[in-house]
């Protein structure tokens, strides 16, 4: 088991910055890569970024690219994600997700992620 627990949410003006993080316990940290979603009232849930077990292969969805940054400490157990440049439509929960190892799914899909945080709420204020 895996329990994953996310914070560094918050209300932001737009145009501001916010670093999420999440710490995962219950299993070996380094053995799984993690992923960043978000879910808006009213829509599915979405890809926001994702980074490998060492670090060396690092996604993003289009709507972050170039505005938001992943990164992992595996001797902190932790995931980041440094989120600059918010917008309005950036207002969201965040969810922090690590894989299951049994599935072969795409990064990119929440089908590759076994375990989930309860996620922290992101609004930015235009």
């Amino acid at each position: 088991q895996v329990q994953l627990v996310e914070s560094g949410g918050g209300l932001v003006q737009a145009g501001g910055s916010l670093r999420l993080s999440c710490i995962a316990s219950g299993r070996a940290f380094s053995s799984d890569a993690m992923g960043w979603f978000r879910q808006a009232p009213g829509k599915e849930r979405e890809f926001v970024a994702a980074i490998s077990k060492n670090g060396a292969r690092i996604y993003y969805g289009d709507s972050v690219k170039g505005r938001f940054t992943i990164s992992r400490d595996n001797a902190k157990n932790t995931v980041y994600l440094q989120m600059n440049s918010l917008k309005p439509e950036d207002t969201a929960v965040y969810y922090c997700a690590a894989e299951d190892n049994y599935s072969r799914s795409s990064y990119y899909t929440s089908s590759r992620y076994g375990y989930w945080g309860q996620g922290t709420q992101v609004t930015v204020s235009s």
